[in-house]
């Protein structure tokens, strides 16, 4: 499952007012799972960022002289979101902007962004799961325990990287993705690992399956990963217990 993180930055708060993008950030997910790459530019708008605007994100008019302009990139950014989940905070804010731009290039295969991706709100989803609370990427930061204190001003790029970590934990983690090729890869290797111990005739035979060292140290990782997010490890404890009884 290929899934992208996306988000972007405007010189405004609507393209019927005539507001384009100035920056786009994506990063890529694969099977839940971060994979580095990630898709990144600044664009040349052909007018002024609004005040307001610019005081949010901190991009200025001269800083954006020198940048493309979306119809340079946008054959880049096509292939790097087309098929995939796209996840986005306020999804119709950036898919208007979005199809607004490819409405100014006359592209009507891209004009309904649906058409090429499919579209997750991780903020309608947050307001169904936490009804009635503030549900901004902040918020959700501070209740996910998701690490922003570096972001001092909006960028595309950086709060796409807050938001992976933000919906992979609002969504359940990683956890039960790794438990369940834990569980494959023990499948796997079961019968290379498969030891017969002599018992009497009268007992009925249990093979016994030992752990290939593999398997102890990609255990060993996956507890070590609880304990970094707060979680109890439940192997660990009962070891101690053991050892103390």
């Amino acid at each position: 499952m290929r899934q992208i993180i996306l988000d972007t930055e405007t010189t405004g708060l609507s393209p019927e007012q005539g507001h384009r993008i100035i920056e786009i950030g994506c990063v890529e997910l694969i099977n839940r799972r971060l994979t580095g790459k990630t898709f990144h530019t600044y664009l040349q708008p052909d007018r002024q960022v609004d005040e307001g605007a610019m005081r949010v994100h901190g991009i200025t008019d001269a800083f954006l002289q020198d940048k493309p302009r979306f119809k340079e990139i946008v054959e880049a950014f096509k292939l790097f979101i087309q098929g995939a989940e796209l996840i986005i905070h306020n999804a119709p804010f950036d898919v208007g902007f979005i199809e607004n731009e490819f409405l100014l290039l006359k592209d009507k295969k891209w004009q309904t962004l649906a058409d090429n991706c499919s579209i997750f709100d991780t903020l309608t989803f947050a307001r169904q799961k936490h009804p009635g609370q503030r549900n901004n990427l902040d918020a959700l930061c501070k209740r996910y325990n998701v690490d922003n204190q570096h972001r001092e001003k909006h960028g595309a790029l950086l709060d796409a990287e807050i938001l992976a970590d933000v919906y992979l934990a609002m969504t359940g983690g990683q956890e039960t993705l790794i438990l369940e090729e834990e569980k494959q890869t023990k499948q796997q290797t079961q019968n290379a690992g498969q030891v017969n111990v002599p018992v009497p005739q009268n007992i009925i035979h249990t093979p016994l399956i030992l752990a290939t060292e593999q398997e102890c140290q990609d255990h060993e990782a996956f507890l070590n990963m609880l304990e970094k997010k707060g979680a109890k490890s439940v192997w660990r404890a009962t070891d101690h217990e053991s050892i103390n009884h």
